[in-house]
């Protein structure tokens, strides 16, 4: 273990783009990192950004659609505009603020403490909450391989192995993080390429079903299918919330948010058209496992169940690795400006420790809760409430570009650029509203009651920082 306070020392000057030279004795490489610190290149980068996007949800999504037809594919294409131009946004964001902590570096720059603080808070909620929820989700898979005959004890040693084992690897260092979120991505992607262009070849347009299943309006049944897919795209902001861990971030932050939304983009399609071609549009409104049939519908037998079943367990133990990281960067960011506790600014090979152990190990309660003394309903209503607080940054930052744009600060804006730009900064404001709004009247209601205890924690937080400005420094 590597002392904290050269740790925070190292990471500041390389924060400043600085040559950080290694104390004597430090074993560090001669470029001034520690064995188990390497910064992420574009494909560690973009790996990132696609491990937390494709959860576990990819899945389930082509049946939790199929009610709505095939129209439900038009809702497909509408929200991978509004991801890419959203992820553009962070792209160019981060090319002028290559820092870690992405939303909150963006919203407080551009509107102060307050909003910064806000972008933290309610990112810090989503990434703990949503840890708990992918555990929990791994466990549903494992149990296939692994039967756990309904005994809670060892569903909850499946669930809390589920975030620790990610949560080792973030400690371990950057270096150790990097290849398992690689290894990760390239394993959830190969079962998923199988369905995706294996459904190519058996394709039946007998399959498809009608273009509109539902009975709504043609924008009904957009809207209503969009409600569903909306938060598929959520962890196109990874990239930049990592950019203190990136290689070259003005480059290569933008490069792996837009490369890894659109080729999560291509690949959420690809399987939803390849399902909706190979599996009855009859059994697959029904269907509890809809890749596992499109598998043993392509190529006969049982097994689909069990390879799908491997696949999705590789697939949220990425997203937790990713996610994990991301607990813990916002609130180092935070705390590097005094709006969160010092504690979280402690660093070890990389790697927020503090913040990685505090998000894991309130994730940790939450599963213990939700599986021993949790009533019906309130852990899906704690997941729910997470996707309104997922939007609160993207609100800020795609307003706070709107502002560097409308401000004339032309050490922001490069003015042959500006009309693209703003064009790209309103759709992606505009298709966050929509997330706002895919979220429900009852998640949105329960997370501005989250936002309003955070303003407490503001309050203190503040308080102690104007204090700390105002006390006299000792004589020497």
């Amino acid at each position: 273990m590597h002392d904290t306070g050269t740790s925070l020392q190292v990471s500041a000057k390389l924060d400043q783009g600085e040559a950080a030279q290694p104390p004597s004795g430090d074993p560090r490489t001669p470029q001034g990192e520690s064995r188990h610190t390497r910064r992420f290149g574009l494909p560690i980068a973009t790996a990132l950004v696609m491990g937390n996007i494709i959860g576990g949800g990819i899945f389930l999504l082509p049946a939790s659609v199929a009610p709505y037809g095939t129209i439900s594919l038009l809702a497909f294409g509408v929200l991978t505009v509004g991801a890419i131009a959203l992820a553009l946004v962070f792209g160019r964001l981060a090319h002028r603020h290559p820092k870690t902590g992405g939303p909150y570096v963006y919203a407080r720059e551009a509107f102060g403490d307050f909003a910064g603080f806000l972008a933290a808070w309610s990112y810090w909620i989503t990434a703990w909450v949503s840890n708990a929820a992918l555990a929990v989700a791994a466990v549903g898979y494992l149990d296939v391989l692994f039967p756990l005959n309904g005994s809670t004890l060892w569903t909850i040693v499946a669930a809390l192995a589920c975030q620790w084992l990610p949560a080792l690897s973030n400690l371990a260092g950057t270096r150790w993080f990097g290849a398992v979120q690689l290894v990760s991505t390239i394993l959830k992607f190969a079962p998923l390429l199988l369905v995706a262009i294996g459904g190519l070849f058996f394709f039946d347009a007998d399959n498809l079903g009608p273009f509109q299943a539902s009975g709504d309006s043609a924008l009904g049944a957009v809207s209503a299918s969009a409600a569903i897919l909306l938060f598929s795209y959520i962890g196109v902001e990874s990239a930049s919330v990592s950019a203190g861990e990136v290689r070259d971030p003005q480059r290569n932050v933008g490069r792996a948010t837009v490369l890894g939304t659109t080729l999560a983009a291509v690949l959420y399609l690809l399987c939803t058209v390849a399902v909706f071609g190979t599996v009855a549009h009859g059994k697959l409104v029904d269907s509890d496992a809809p890749l596992s049939d499109a598998v043993n519908a392509m190529f006969g037998g049982t097994w689909g169940g069990t390879a799908v079943a491997i696949a999705a367990i590789v697939s949220i133990v990425g997203a937790l690795n990713g996610w994990t990281l991301l607990s813990a960067q916002t609130p180092y960011a935070a705390a590097k400006d005094g709006l969160f506790p010092a504690a979280f600014t402690r660093r070890s090979r990389g790697i927020p420790t503090f913040g990685v152990v505090v998000a894991v190990g309130l994730a940790s309660l939450l599963t213990v809760y939700n599986y021993t003394f949790g009533s019906a309903g309130v852990f899906e209503t704690l997941v729910l409430v997470t996707t309104f607080t997922a939007t609160v940054p993207y609100l800020l930052a795609t307003a706070a570009q709107i502002y560097f744009l409308l401000s004339g600060r032309r050490d922001r804006v490069q003015p042959a650029r500006l009309v693209r730009d703003l064009v790209l900064a309103c759709a992606a404001f505009g298709f966050s509203m929509w997330l706002v709004g895919g979220a429900g009247y009852a998640a949105v209601y329960q997370g501005v009651l989250f936002l309003f205890a955070g303003v407490l924690v503001y309050a203190c937080m503040a308080a102690r920082k104007k204090r700390t400005a105002e006390t006299p420094a000792p004589r020497a």
